[in-house]
């Protein structure tokens, strides 16, 4: 590791994340803020996965707030006791522990244990992973060789033991395809892969549809190399997923080539570009991806060009006068100088002062944006960094831990769990939303729209050489036409009058990544490249909505309700980006950047924005995942304090209609005794599959309203029985035991 990126990773851990060798020193916090440490430093050491990671951050979370609501009749256990998606957890209650709290932080600490050991013991690190949560046990002092679920003689460790299994039963069931590692079932990408060290995209055929993209050698955003030279799309059935407090009526199930997908809170469809005849979306799509070209040119603190990037001026944009059609997104951004149109605030209402202006290089401060907010490498994925402003906002001693703002200050214990809990469900919703998005709509990014375009020419004048309707628009002074004489044309001369870009120039410009800046100048557009390193360059999945966007909005949501004041402590949140240490594939901030947030919304927005500088998305990706995140988020903290307040069994037939069962199932007898006949009575026409716990398909066949399946070639054992209808409608789970 270079010494810069030793520096990011130290900058990193002070923003409150975790290492193995660190785990005394957060021996003063709660239990379950330590596991969730562990559980950080754990996602920032595997392979970069943000819907595998909000799952696991969510399942972990479930295992903290049933573990302590246990103890609590006035709570309801979120799996505990019910019957989620057809998935039961059998439970009789425990006895009174003489310490409660002791008894909740053994509990807590068996289920993550056990549970973490499970998700984390295929990882390219597990070896580093299994050894911290074994170090936890041990600085905690338990004996991780208790492995007994028999909680009803009041033995906390046991009940932590039979929780974890009740979790990691609940994922095997879930969608997620975790017992094949998360692979896709049937998705396919419809374009040929892009080579991105190779110029131009002769390969790209449809415009409108994400395109692969191939490496010699592909390094995911933490750091990890991946054998396959040309990634899969990363969860694009991810919609499939059962989700936390999405309903039935936010879901749209739609079908491609024969398959579902399942699409929560449809936004509709991103701009398209018909490469044909003019179209009505032409314009909408080929503006969007010349905004991220032009933004690229902002790159470089040596142009001149100084910002006043505190609140006073940034932040504080109006979410009502959001654009609510692709027509309206140039109301938000400005194409030619970066940035969006927020007020600003002029007084930080916590202190009475006003916020002091931070003039910095724009060149700094986008490139800093982009850095911190791209998760990696040595971060936690998106839904893992709001964890870690979490706990930077929950160690401010400015806080006051009341739920709502309200009410008596909870315990260190309490308010973590419970705010781990809201927000591990809403991070989950998100994925589910945006990847179910995602995965539908398959939508194109930046490198693959912009070098494509730019093959077929521009499309500003039909007087012009090389003109096309589904060409490149050309800005004077941004977006231009190679003529005689200039530097960009070979000995040859056949690159003019193609298109060059005033542009970032690219990771072949920084051969020193500790003293090289790759610098801005004109670039062929054919060879146009993102932000990003050159193993990695776009993340490896469709870029409609942004989930970046989504995440992050959903978690504003979250910590204003959960705290009940839409400003971080004091009216200021702040990471510091020193001169010449922060930045990883190149030399710089020029200078010391200090991004600054009022409020955990203007944070969510400039988390928006990294991701246009970063030459990720397009702003037609970026609001719908605003408005989805904020929905989000709102129906996971309502959802979450239905929980705490011991009314969700009032609502457990709402939660488990958020996958639909339209008609009733009956599968009996139940348990059925190994070699008899099992019964499935089912009031339409599909298939009937048995699955195992660990999620292999053990018998299957047609079903008209009712069947019999054998049992002899099953073992004693718990299963599953899926029935999925021939009418489109969502499979029905049902578990069934066999016994002897």
């Amino acid at each position: 590791m270079t010494t810069k990126g030793i520096s990011r990773t130290v900058l990193l851990l002070l923003f409150v994340a975790f290492a193995a060798n660190a785990l005394p020193s957060y021996a003063q916090f709660s239990v379950a803020r330590q596991w969730n440490e562990a559980l950080l430093q754990s996602i920032r050491e595997d392979f970069a996965r943000p819907t595998v990671h909000a799952r696991n951050l969510f399942h972990s979370s479930i295992a903290m707030w049933d573990a302590w609501s246990a103890y609590d009749s006035s709570t309801e256990p979120y799996l505990l006791g019910n019957q989620l998606n057809g998935m039961g957890c059998a439970f009789n209650g425990v006895p009174e522990p003489a310490n409660v709290l002791e008894a909740r932080n053994m509990a807590i600490s068996f289920a993550l244990f056990r549970l973490l050991r499970h998700r984390f013991g295929n990882s390219p690190a597990a070896s580093a992973a299994l050894s911290r949560y074994q170090v936890l046990m041990n600085e905690l002092g338990y004996d991780s060789s208790i492995t007994s679920i028999d909680y009803q003689g009041g033995d906390p460790a046991a009940l932590g033991n039979y929780i974890a299994s009740c979790i990691i039963s609940y994922g095997l069931m879930d969608g997620s395809n975790e017992a094949a590692g998360y692979s896709n079932k049937f998705y396919t990408p419809l374009n040929a892969p892009l080579a991105p060290a190779l110029t131009g995209n002769a390969l790209l055929t449809d415009f409108n549809r994400w395109q692969p993209l191939s490496f010699d050698v592909f390094i995911d955003q933490s750091g990890n190399p991946i054998p396959l030279g040309t990634p899969d799309f990363l969860g694009p059935e991810w919609g499939e997923v059962w989700p936390f407090a999405l309903q039935s009526s936010d879901l749209t199930i739609n079908y491609r080539d024969g398959n579902p997908y399942w699409v929560y809170h449809d936004p509709g469809a991103p701009p398209t570009l018909d490469t044909q005849e003019i179209s009505a979306t032409n314009e909408a799509y080929q503006w969007n991806f010349l905004l991220v070209a032009i933004w690229s040119s902002q790159l470089d603190p040596r142009d001149g060009v100084r910002i006043d990037i505190s609140p006073a001026t940034n932040g504080n944009l109006n979410i009502n006068s959001l654009p609510q059609s692709v027509e309206e997104l140039p109301l938000v951004y400005d194409l030619l100088e970066g940035g969006d149109h927020s007020l600003g605030r002029r007084t930080n209402p916590a202190t009475g002062q006003p916020y002091w202006a931070q003039v910095v290089p724009r060149g700094d401060y986008a490139r800093v944006l982009a850095e911190f907010w791209a998760d990696g490498p040595d971060s936690e994925t998106p839904p893992g960094h709001w964890f870690t402003i979490l706990n930077y906002v929950s160690d401010n001693p400015l806080l006051k831990r009341q739920f709502k703002g309200v009410g008596p200050e909870l315990d260190p214990l309490e308010w973590d769990v419970k705010s781990y809990f809201v927000l591990g469900g809403a991070m989950h919703d998100a994925a589910v939303s945006a990847w179910g998005i995602k995965g539908w709509y398959d939508y194109i990014r930046p490198i693959s729209a912009i070098r494509g375009m730019a093959r077929l020419g521009q499309s500003s004048d039909p007087a012009l050489p090389r003109y096309h309707v589904g060409g490149m628009p050309l800005v004077p002074g941004f977006v231009e036409q190679i003529q005689e004489g200039d530097p960009l044309i070979g000995n040859l001369g056949v690159e003019e009058n193609d298109i060059k870009i005033k542009a970032w120039r690219g990771p072949s410009f920084i051969f020193d990544p500790e003293t090289d800046q790759g610098g801005v100048d004109w670039v062929p557009a054919s060879s146009w490249w993102p932000y990003q390193r050159p193993t990695f360059v776009t993340p490896p999945f469709a870029g409609y909505v942004s989930g970046h966007s989504t995440f992050s909005r959903a978690a504003a949501e979250v910590l204003t309700l959960l705290t009940g004041d839409p400003y971080f402590p004091g009216g200021m949140g702040e990471f510091h980006a020193p001169k010449n240490e922060f930045l990883v594939f190149e030399e710089g901030p020029s200078e010391d950047v200090v991004l600054q947030w009022a409020t955990y919304r203007d944070a969510s927005d400039q988390c928006s924005l990294s991701r246009i500088w970063g030459g990720i998305h397009p702003p037609a990706d970026d609001i719908p995942g605003r408005f989805i995140g904020e929905q989000v988020g709102k129906e996971a903290f309502a959802f979450a304090d239905r929980f705490f307040s011991g009314a969700a069994t009032l609502v457990e037939s709402d939660h488990t209609s958020t996958i639909p069962t339209p008609m009733s199932v009956h599968v009996y007898p139940n348990p059925v005794l190994h070699g008899d006949a099992l019964h499935v009575e089912w009031p339409a026409r599909g298939r009937v599959s048995i699955y195992d716990v660990l999620g292999r398909e053990r018998a299957t066949q047609d079903i008209s309203f009712s069947t019999i399946l054998p049992t002899h070639s099953l073992s004693t054992g718990s299963y599953f029985a899926v029935i999925t209808p021939e009418n489109g409608r969502p499979p029905v789970r049902k578990q069934f035991v066999v016994v002897r």
